[in-house]
């Protein structure tokens, strides 16, 4: 059945369905263009003017609605910076015929400034004329995050930088002496730890030297005379030795050189003599000539062997020394002879500590001005059944080369403690006891394990460090290791204090409770009025810092007496008392009188 015209006709103005479909679909466009807040330009090449929808008025602020707009309004909210560049992005694109893609930046007609990014296409319309349709939108919160996280990235690499070049930095002062600049023990040990496998090295030689007369010069001149001292001869070291040599310092006043592929022994005494004639040239310090020289001991291979080189050059130079000074003295079978009795040495001194024949000595530390007993220094002395008591300067250095150091530092502390116990049976007042704690032992990463496990009483015992010990090792895990020790009641001494070795920074981050003055700076207190400036800085630091101040090497009555005038708070040495035995000490702190009291030592 056909159907009638009437029926087939569509009613008059009503949108077919592509009509309504296009307007759906122009209504959820403008829907996503307005949640997108993007807005919509068109331009026509030829005319003067713009298409603009709502959105484009929102962005630029202009309070219009007003669907043609003159281009100026479009130039003139650019920012001054960016007009320019922005116009030359639409004209390259106009002449390309092509698409634009630009961003700039408006001033809103607050002043708020906004960054937009523009994007268009070029197209001709059914009139023939070259337009451009495009849309904006606001990209200030990208362009603002971005150049924040530019600015944060430039930080981090900054840092990345500043920290690569202060790990540098520390790697440097690690391996190097601070006074001189040279290599120092660290970095040396690495070198001749290398050597043995180096395939390049065909001859090897170790220098070991002193500088004679430094101590001399220190005294008399100072210690800026001796960092002078220091600093030239590591010049003149540096000067006379091969481009593939290296010198090291290695302490105060010592200096360790190592040589490869010389030609053999005669180029080799030949460096030696002339290192040894440039440390002889007196070195000007203000209005002074300064006169030392140099005592070395060497000791060299044919090979690449650099195991023992170290000892034996040590041990040519201590001949050198023993021999008046001055003087060169290669290794040799003599010598040799005597390193093995050292060994032996070192055999019976690791059997003596197995049998317990090392046993502290000790030597009290008194009150300043009431000359009352404050303390007591443990000492180590050697119990040998055919020699008698030894004296620390038979074995320690022994000790040290064969790393007994750490065992002879625990059986002083057990000794003491066990003494300490035996001496509160017999009614006495012990006061705390300083006990040397080596580098070697404080490395021990059982150390905390084995003082927890020896349940010390807090306040009962003190750790002497060496002043070189937080110079070398005040890391921050050595710090930590230090706080664990504190916190068990331990408190912490820095021995040596003076010596050169150690700077108030160090000083800052230890926190010792005390220090001792070096013996060598009052020697001399009583007559010279620079070493008493000396010595009254350094207790007005530690005052400064809280710390309390012994003085070592006392050996006058006027020694004490000028040590409690600058403001010392406990003396040590002779004249107030010999290292004694355990015996002998509780003898020293019995109580006396009705009052208990441990007996005060006059002077």
């Amino acid at each position: 059945m056909q159907a009638s015209k009437a029926e087939t006709e569509l009613p008059e103005n009503k949108p077919t369905r592509s009509e309504r479909e296009f307007q759906n679909l122009l209504r959820r466009l403008e829907l996503a263009l307005d949640a997108s807040q993007i807005g919509v330009w068109e331009h026509s090449i030829n005319r003067d003017v713009i298409l603009w929808d709502a959105q484009m008025h929102r962005l630029y602020s202009t309070g219009q609605t007003d669907r043609v707009v003159p281009t100026w309004v479009w130039s003139n909210a650019l920012h001054p910076e960016d007009r320019e560049r922005a116009e030359q992005d639409f004209e390259r694109a106009v002449a390309a015929r092509g698409a634009y893609d630009s961003q700039f930046r408006i001033i809103l007609p607050s002043g708020e400034i906004r960054h937009l990014r523009s994007r268009a296409h070029f197209y001709v319309d059914e009139e023939g004329t070259p337009s451009f349709i495009g849309a904006e939108w606001d990209v200030t919160s990208d362009v603002l995050l971005n150049a924040e996280l530019g600015k944060q990235k430039m930080v981090a690499e900054t840092r990345a930088q500043a920290l690569e070049e202060s790990n540098a930095r520390i790697e440097h002062v690690a391996d190097h002496d601070y006074l001189t600049g040279m290599p120092n023990r660290r970095l040396l040990d690495k070198r001749l730890a290398e050597l043995p496998t180096d395939k390049s090295v065909s001859t090897l030689a170790v220098l070991h030297l002193d500088l004679d007369q430094f101590k001399q010069i220190n005294d008399s001149h100072g210690h800026t005379a001796g960092d002078a001292v220091l600093r030239a001869a590591s010049l003149r070291i540096a000067a006379a030795i091969p481009a593939d040599g290296m010198a090291a310092r290695v302490g105060g006043d010592e200096f360790v050189i190592v040589l490869i592929n010389f030609a053999g022994l005669d180029e080799l005494k030949a460096i030696v003599e002339d290192v040894q004639r440039r440390l002889r040239k007196k070195i000007r310090f203000g209005q002074e000539m300064l006169q030392s020289g140099a005592s070395i001991g060497v000791s060299w291979s044919s090979d690449r062997r650099a195991r023992n080189l170290l000892a034996e050059s040590d041990l040519a130079l201590y001949q050198a020394k023993k021999l008046g000074r001055n003087r060169i003295e290669f290794f040799s079978r003599q010598l040799q002879e005597d390193l093995r009795g050292r060994r032996r040495l070192a055999e019976e001194l690791a059997q003596a500590l197995e049998q317990g024949q090392v046993v502290p000595y000790y030597q009290v530390q008194l009150d300043a001005r009431t000359r009352e007993i404050t303390g007591l220094e443990a000492l180590a002395r050697w119990n040998h059944p055919e020699k008698g008591v030894l004296a620390p300067g038979v074995f320690l250095r022994i000790a040290d080369e064969y790393g007994l150091s750490a065992e002879i530092d625990a059986m002083v502390l057990q000794r003491a403690l066990e003494d300490r116990a035996a001496w509160q049976a017999m009614g006495c007042s012990v006061p705390r006891i300083a006990v040397n704690i080596s580098p070697a032992r404080l490395a021990d990463p059982a150390l905390l394990d084995k003082l927890r496990r020896l349940a010390i009483p807090p306040g009962a015992i003190v750790f002497e460090l060496v002043e070189t010990i937080f110079l070398d090792d005040c890391d921050e895990k050595f710090l930590a290791n230090i706080d664990l020790i504190k916190q068990m009641g331990i408190d912490i001494e820095i021995d040596d204090f003076g010596s050169g070795h150690a700077s108030l920074i160090g000083l800052v981050r230890l926190k010792p409770k005390r220090l001792k003055i070096d013996r060598q700076l009052v020697t001399d207190v009583v007559e010279s009025a620079e070493q008493r400036r000396v010595v009254g800085s350094i207790v007005e630091i530690a005052k400064a810092l809280g710390v309390e101040v012994i003085a070592e090497g006392v050996e006058t009555e006027a020694h004490a007496v000028t040590l409690s005038w600058l403001g010392c708070d406990s003396l040590q040495g002779f004249a107030l008392g010999y290292p004694s035995s355990a015996a002998d000490t509780g003898h020293l702190l019995a109580p006396t009188g009705h009052n208990g009291k441990s007996r005060s030592v006059a002077g």
